[in-house]
């Protein structure tokens, strides 16, 4: 029997009692599948209820195969090692007996010969250099990922249930898990907003408040194919509107025609010559004909209002972010940041950083790129002043903002609004209010108190403050993708795009470098286990 995974009529709330899911159908056969949609929709959700994590409120889950499940974190104990990881150090151990002549009869009989070169398959299919023995606590987060991931290719399942796999992973280990997925023929399903990832599997489903939708084909067919389906979906829309307001011009101009039939009957009446008996048959025809009209108007706006209803509900209303920012005046031949002859790290005698130099002039757009433990968030601190340099100087010649991951700058017990008039003492309320607005923070809305949002809310948060009343002239991000569904990546994209100054840039998100015009990179070299 083919694998196969079967939601049927599930319902499941959130334990504040908003419902993610109603009633949902979905299926999923030995194909790679990506799922997608903004935070909050209930992408992880979905994977813990087939893993069986969780329970569903209402419906059933059916799971025919095996299942291989990575999380979006992998914790390790300070103690364990890769081989725990692939749950392989009991045999691994009988091979080390073996081969020093001390293993018992029974051990050599049940002995798996194969089971290293295994493991070095599985490690190199994540495109992991690493030892069974390694302990995992020694890995960094990347690695630790690449690991997991391993061990999950190592027990070869009949489906893989993947949260955001490539997150915290360098170029390479973005690559290789790329290059894996690529080449997978089980069934998979990805819950990821890495649009390269993306381009590798076999059909898309988004999740939305209205529901899932399934679209076949990568990422690039379901943007086109979601593309042809919103303007249809729009086009109905508009014909909806438009006959309701046909349907109410021909109302009005009914109204009013029958408004001067019944003027002109009674100014007949008032010079007489109508009979009493004619007369009463003309109002009874006057009111009889005034209240079909009336029905019949009814019934033609509730039909145009149903359809505009149905129209409205295919389209899950995402309002685009378009940003018009402020200039920061930066000129072009203003050094913005020079780093001369640095050395620096955090351990002696173990340097992450030796002996770099680079400058920075007027609006560059620079991504700072290498692998897991190359010193990029190292990098970032030196021109921070959070870390100084053994040798050497970092020199930032103008005004400049930090968005870390974490948007770190945002205090999260005060509102957006008075977090803005923190940063920005001198704006007043209508310039806060209005540089709110551009970032879709519009009323209200601008009240949230920031330990309340989302991480795309919070990104958006951190780009308004920062870039909302009088942007700096350099800016400063540190993964600023990762988390984030690909929705508010879009924004952010948006957002960057609007601004002139200077970008200094750590990301993996190739997609996302592209998408701000990255100018010039920056690609430091080396790496350390640990870093």
């Amino acid at each position: 029997m083919p694998a196969s995974i079967t939601l049927s009529r599930i319902s499941w709330s959130a334990p504040d009692g908003r419902p993610l899911f109603s009633n949902l159908d979905l299926s999923f056969g030995p194909e790679r599948t990506g799922l997608v949609g903004r935070n909050g929709v209930g992408k992880t959700t979905l994977l813990k209820l087939v893993s069986g994590e969780i329970r569903p409120h209402a419906g059933t889950i059916s799971v025919s195969g095996s299942l291989g499940i990575l999380r979006q974190s992998v914790q390790v104990a300070p103690e364990e090692t890769i081989a725990d990881l692939f749950g392989v150090t009991a045999a691994l151990a009988v091979l080390h007996r073996a081969e020093a002549g001390r293993a018992t009869a029974d051990e050599l009989a049940a002995a798996d010969w194969m089971l290293p070169a295994r493991i070095a398959a599985a490690l190199g299919r994540t495109g992991l250099d690493a030892e069974p023995h390694t302990p995992l606590a020694a890995l960094s987060g990347g690695q630790r990922t690449r690991a997991g991931l391993a061990a999950l290719v190592f027990t070869e399942p009949d489906f893989l249930l993947l949260d955001e796999p490539t997150n915290n992973l360098d170029r390479d280990g973005r690559a290789a898990v790329i290059a894996l997925m690529s080449g997978w023929r089980a069934g998979a399903i990805i819950v990821s907003h890495d649009r390269e990832l993306l381009e590798s599997v076999d059909q898309i489903v988004e999740l939305t408040s209205l529901g899932a939708t399934r679209h076949g084909g990568n990422w690039s067919h379901y943007r086109e194919r979601k593309a042809l389906e919103l303007g249809a979906a729009e086009h109905d829309l508009a014909d909806a509107e438009k006959r309701m307001a046909e349907v109410a011009r021909k109302t009005q101009a009914t109204v009013e025609r029958q408004a001067r039939r019944d003027s002109a009957g009674r100014k007949t009446a008032a010079k007489g010559g109508i009979p009493r008996i004619l007369l009463g048959g003309m109002k009874e025809r006057s009111e009889t004909t005034g209240g079909d009209n009336a029905r019949l108007a009814e019934r033609r706006r509730a039909a145009a209002q149903e359809d505009a209803k149905a129209a409205r509900e295919k389209i899950e209303i995402l309002q685009p972010l378009s940003v018009s920012l402020p200039p920061t005046g930066l000129p072009t031949s203003k050094i913005v940041l020079k780093i001369d002859g640095v050395t620096a790290g955090y351990r002696p005698d173990e340097p992450v950083i030796c002996d770099l130099s680079f400058d920075v002039t007027g609006p560059e757009r620079i991504a700072i790129t290498g692998a897991n433990g190359s010193g990029k968030t190292t990098m970032l601190a030196l021109i921070t002043g959070e870390l100084k340099a053994w040798a050497g100087t970092v020199a930032v010649m103008t005004g400049f903002a930090m968005l870390d991951q974490k948007v770190g700058l945002l205090d999260p017990s005060a509102s957006i609004r008075d977090n803005f008039r923190r940063i920005n003492p001198q704006a007043d309320e209508n310039t806060c209010r209005a540089a709110l607005a551009r970032f879709m923070f519009r009323a209200d809305a601008a009240l949230q108190t920031v330990s309340t949002l989302s991480g795309g809310q919070l990104l958006r948060a951190g780009l308004a403050c920062t870039l909302g009343a009088a942007p700096p002239p350099l800016l400063i991000l540190d993964e600023p993708t990762n988390h984030l569904d690909i929705d508010s990546i879009s924004a952010v994209e948006a957002g960057l795009g609007a601004y002139d100054g200077a970008l200094i840039v750590v990301s993996h998100d190739e997609t996302f470098l592209e998408n701000i015009g990255i100018t010039r990179r920056l690609e430091l070299p080396g790496g350390y286990v640990g870093g």
